[in-house]
């Protein structure tokens, strides 16, 4: 994530003091937070469940 989108981002999110007084955690929780975000996977299909039904009474 570039200098400028980590700065847009952080100013959308209201952390305008965080990134005066803090930048590099900023810069670091942005960089983190991008790279979980490469890793997770989009459903093959949108009406598919990430995790089965819940059913009440069952496997209890």
């Amino acid at each position: 994530m570039d200098e400028e989108a980590m700065e847009l981002l952080a100013r959308r999110a209201g952390l305008d003091k965080a990134l005066a007084e803090y930048r590099d955690d900023v810069r670091a929780a942005a960089m983190q937070a991008a790279d979980v975000a490469a890793k997770i996977k989009a459903p093959a299909s949108p009406a598919a469940e990430p995790w089965p039904p819940m059913r009440a009474g069952r496997g209890l």
